[in-house]
């Protein structure tokens, strides 16, 4: 079985989450700009004496489709590089997928979504 993360991040972390992520052998992501906000409810910004409250903030989202038993590390490693402990550091989701189709070649499941010296290829059996 496989599963899709799908991480929302701060613009700012985005190049250590993905640079964490390839560290640990994650290959394919799919990266989107998005704009949204949280419990906190926006951010409340002053300019030239003005306040004003801004309540859809930029964000990254990353996408990654992965096997179960590499899900884990995965959060892991996207906490790890995005987390400053400061309201607004994101949110995780994790979803079932169903199944997964390489239109190139028509493989399907975990050999598609397999790649030389990805994190699967790098696992130890158990």
């Amino acid at each position: 079985m496989t599963k899709k993360i799908e991480a929302i991040i701060r613009e700012e972390a985005l190049d250590a989450v993905k640079d964490a992520l390839r560290a640990i052998g994650i290959v394919g992501m799919n990266v989107f700009e998005v704009r949204g906000h949280g419990r906190q409810g926006g951010i409340e910004l002053s300019w030239r004496g003005t306040t004003y409250q801004m309540d859809l903030i930029p964000k990254m989202q990353v996408n990654i489709v992965l096997s179960d038993h590499n899900v884990e590390k995965a959060i892991e490693t996207i906490c790890n590089a995005a987390r400053t402990g400061n309201t607004g550091d994101g949110i995780i989701f994790v979803y079932p997928v169903e199944d997964v189709i390489r239109i190139r070649t028509g493989e399907r499941g975990r050999e598609a979504l397999s790649y030389p010296d990805d994190i699967d290829a790098r696992r130890t059996p158990a």
